[in-house]
């Protein structure tokens, strides 16, 4: 089924090519060569709550202006319905009409075709007690620790957590608990990165503060 998943999108990226070399033309509308994450998920055609996750963290790391602060808030409501045993759910209209512009559009299809070619390959149902039902509720309180890291405003500080929820996301998906272990290493690494920079931050402004006059 992924398989099949990987050369729509694939297809879809090829479609959208086309379209974006033909813009000069009058019959091309720009609006089309423009996808949002509603549209994205359509084209899963399947709306649980592992990919719509898997989504919103891969658009988390997207150069669109208020981004991350809107989908890091969209990640918290997800990890309360992950904890709470929700396998789907309805995508809010504001998240659902977060649009992409021409370019991020087609790289973002390439990147999800590419992304399931890989996971076909490399994962499978194995170390099944960290996908396991009962483990829900810790991957919630993880997914929201994610968002929450997220939504600082930290340089280059979005790339490990979204990585850490799209690993999450597919080794729920493959119910691959190697693939949610290396989530969980991505995602201390990433806590370990924004540790590091507020204790920069902390010593900047000691610093700052030693240079005032008493």
């Amino acid at each position: 089924m992924k398989q099949r998943l990987a050369q729509s999108l694939r297809r879809a990226a090829r479609e959208h090519a086309v379209r974006s070399h033909a813009r000069a033309q009058p019959a091309t509308d720009p609006a089309s060569l423009r996808l949002n994450l509603a549209e994205l998920l359509q084209l899963h055609g399947d709306s649980s709550t592992a990919v719509v996750l898997m989504l919103m963290a891969l658009l988390t790391v997207v150069p669109v202006a208020g981004a991350g602060t809107v989908l890091s808030v969209g990640i918290l409501a997800i990890a309360w319905g992950w904890a709470r045993g929700h396998d789907a759910m309805d995508l809010p209209s504001r998240l659902g009409a977060l649009s992409l512009n021409e370019r991020w559009s087609g790289r973002c299809l390439h990147g999800l075709a590419w992304m399931y070619e890989r996971a076909n390959r490399w994962l499978r149902p194995r170390w099944s007690i960290w996908s396991h039902g009962a483990t829900r509720w810790g991957w919630g309180a993880w997914i929201a620790l994610m968002g929450a890291v997220i939504f600082l405003p930290l340089p280059l500080g979005n790339v490990l957590p979204s990585l850490s929820l799209i690993l999450l996301s597919l080794g729920w998906m493959f119910r691959d608990g190697l693939a949610l272990l290396v989530s969980a290493l991505t995602g201390l690494a990433a806590l370990a990165y924004t540790a590091s920079l507020a204790h920069l931050l902390v010593q900047l402004v000691d610093r700052a503060l030693a240079w005032l006059p008493i």
